[in-house]
């Protein structure tokens, strides 16, 4: 049976940021209310060089009624299978199930060079933890709490991992053909899917925030590699991404683009579809919220 806290999540449009980091927490619990306030169902964020993905969970959990808020994605190498578990579980009990564990193997420089593990086997690696967090035992009250769990999953042997063992998938950085991919690939379990957009803005300003967002992940074997699947090439994953590549992944549109760029995601499959409003630097984009939530939540 799927979990409540993706059930509710059906058919809806929730934010995915990492500008939560770039503000004081106390800053980042007032956004998630104004987020609830604002009527979108979820909050995801990502685990990097950022908060502890936990502690932030908690925060924002801590001051909300009715969001769903979730780890997207949380780092199979920044703790153990026990405490992974046994923290959801109490995240999951003490915000009346509204939290959704989603877990990733992350990127080599970031396991290797942050964190100094080896990025050996990360497939193996995470079936691994997988089935030492079914085997985790726990002696307190929220023992037996149910918390759905979705893996970071781009390519057909991680999708296939995510239907076999998990409630789903959460897919970054893709396009619509990739959503239907992804969908044939998971059958009937839950898929979440991002996408980024620049709302409004001339031409120069979309390409220039498109192209800052790109710069970082064009850097990542696992992008690249999902992206040549896709029919891109070396020519596309120049730092900061071809102009193909950035119309393929950055949506330049406004409200009623929103829109229809979800209404593609959804009419390939997907589940719960995450926008990511790219605004200027790293600063929350809150009025953006504010203008795209007229026309997304309703």
């Amino acid at each position: 049976m799927e979990a409540t806290a993706l059930s509710s999540l059906r058919g809806t449009v929730g934010l995915w940021t990492a500008t939560l980091d770039s503000v004081p927490p106390m800053r980042a619990v007032q956004l998630a209310q104004e987020i609830e306030d604002l009527g979108y169902p979820s909050l995801w964020f990502p685990e990097a060089w950022g908060r502890e993905a936990f502690t932030q969970a908690a925060l924002l959990l801590s001051v909300t009624t009715r969001l769903t808020v979730a780890t997207g994605i949380a780092n199979i190498w920044a703790r153990d299978a026990v405490a992974t578990r046994n923290a959801a579980r109490t995240l999951a009990a003490a915000s009346r199930d509204r939290f959704v564990l989603g877990l990733g193997v992350s990127h080599q420089p970031l396991v290797e060079r942050l964190r100094g593990h080896a990025y050996a086997s990360p497939l193996a690696h995470l079936r691994g933890y997988l089935e030492a967090m079914d085997a985790v035992p726990m002696h307190a009250y929220e023992a037996e709490t149910p918390v759905p769990v979705v893996l970071a999953a781009l390519g057909p042997r991680m999708l296939h991992l995510a239907g076999e063992r998990t409630a789903g998938a959460f897919t970054y950085l893709v396009t619509p053909e990739h959503t239907a991919g992804a969908r044939a690939a998971l059958g009937d379990a839950f898929l979440v899917v991002e996408q980024a957009v620049v709302l409004g803005q001339d031409r120069a300003t979309y390409l220039e925030r498109a192209h800052a967002h790109l710069d970082f992940y064009t850097g990542l074997a696992n992008y690249r590699n999902n992206w040549a699947r896709l029919g891109f090439t070396d020519a596309d994953w120049v730092r900061g991404g071809s102009e193909r590549l950035c119309e393929a992944l950055v949506a330049h549109v406004d409200l009623e683009g929103a829109r229809e760029v979800v209404a593609r995601h959804r009419a390939a499959g997907a589940d719960h579809v995450l926008l990511q409003v790219l605004g200027e630097g790293a600063e929350p984009p809150l009025e953006e919220w504010r203008h795209l939530a007229e026309g997304v939540t309703g």
